[in-house]
């Protein structure tokens, strides 16, 4: 069994104190001030670009007041919400109910730490990179289970329920459609997977990349899969009794999920920081930048899923269609590996166009609601 690498083995020689004395602690201040930092202010500049973006959408303008293109809206918004009142319930479990919104904030950033921005420019290259985000990412579950069932509130713990049963039902097929590009590159270092692009993964992955996106969206409760936090349904979910910062927390995870979610799915589908002419950082921006802007196209056009609907869509369809994905995958792999990119792109591609117009055909629209 190959060793792991440890976090101060991963420092690339090719960085400039890689060689100096106290180079593992500065590897480390640098590049965690420097993720907190880019995710934080990345968070205040996405939810701008997103009212903006609902706003051309909708045939409107959206924030355009406080600064110049409405640029100081979202700082108007941080200091507005800080300033409220914490609440906190009289029978609400205080300790639990003041951890649960940390809890769930602090594994986004900590996935952070095996994405590079540059070939070896990453807080850790650890070679199980993507099983390492694999398991943070569930313990953000465990965070909002905390929050619903200590606020003793029963739509909160409800919501929290469905909540908890929707990102458990989702994480198959999320894994799963990372496996064909595991078998690919021939390792878990998100690294590695980087440097193996010759071609996006995209091309050679598309039913991957439908699966991952598809599932990340249901995981990060984004549209269409937003009915658990919607205002009409379980009083706005789970946190429903928090207030003020502790509510903010929860607020900037959500968004730092969609912004975590558009930079794995241009690392491992989108060639990450690859591409000429552009220094590797603004490769990996403008490619997160894209994602993000397509994940909100999403909320602007698509309706919201029943439950039922939701739950069902993860096990009967997206579920088998990763299983079918990685068997593809693998007889290309194993048996003709050195298949043009263009052929097993085109199969792969085929397939997913196959299948949904198959299962497509087994739900027919009537008179009654279309059960899936």
């Amino acid at each position: 069994m190959p060793e792991l690498i440890t976090v101060g083995a991963a420092i690339s020689p090719n960085l400039p104190w890689s060689d100096w004395q106290f180079g593992f602690w500065i590897h480390l201040l640098i590049f965690g001030i420097g993720i907190i930092s880019l995710l934080l202010g990345s968070v205040i500049i996405f939810i701008w670009l997103e009212r903006r973006l609902v706003g051309r959408f909708q045939r409107r303008l959206g924030p355009n007041r406080a600064g110049p293109l409405g640029l100081l809206q979202s700082v108007a918004d941080v200091i507005k919400i800080l300033t409220k009142e914490d609440i906190v319930p009289s029978r609400a479990d205080k300790l639990i109910f003041w951890i649960a919104p940390i809890v769930a904030f602090t594994p986004v950033v900590l996935m952070l730490a095996v994405v590079p921005v540059a070939d070896g420019a990453l807080l850790a290259d650890l070679n199980i990179g993507i099983l390492f985000v694999i398991a943070i990412s569930s313990i953000t579950a465990l965070g909002v289970f905390m929050a619903g069932w200590a606020s003793y509130n029963k739509y909160s713990i409800l919501s929290a329920m469905r909540t908890v049963a929707q990102l458990v039902s989702y994480e198959m097929p999320l894994i799963l459609s990372m496996v064909g590009v595991v078998i690919i590159a021939g390792s878990l270092s998100l690294n590695d997977i980087v440097k193996t692009q010759t071609v996006p993964f995209i091309v050679l992955q598309p039913a991957g990349f439908f699966i991952f996106f598809i599932a990340s969206l249901a995981e990060i409760n984004r549209t269409p899969f937003d009915l658990l936090e919607a205002d009409s349904e379980l009083v706005a979910g789970y946190n429903i009794e928090y207030s003020g910062m502790k509510f903010a927390t929860f607020y900037l995870t959500e968004y730092c999920e969609a912004i975590v979610l558009s930079t794995l799915a241009a690392t491992i589908f989108l060639g990450g920081w690859q591409g000429p002419w552009l220094p590797p950082i603004v490769w990996l921006l403008l490619k997160i930048g894209i994602v993000f802007c397509f994940i909100v196209w999403i909320r602007s056009t698509l309706p919201r899923l029943r439950i039922d609907q939701v739950m069902g869509f993860a096990w009967k369809f997206l579920l088998p269609l990763a299983i079918l994905n990685i068997f593809v995958t693998s007889i290309f792999v194993a048996l003709w590996p050195e298949t043009p990119a263009w052929l097993m792109g085109l199969t792969n591609l085929a397939i997913l166009v196959a299948y949904i117009l198959f299962w497509s055909k087994l739900f027919k629209p009537g008179g009654k609601a279309v059960a899936v």
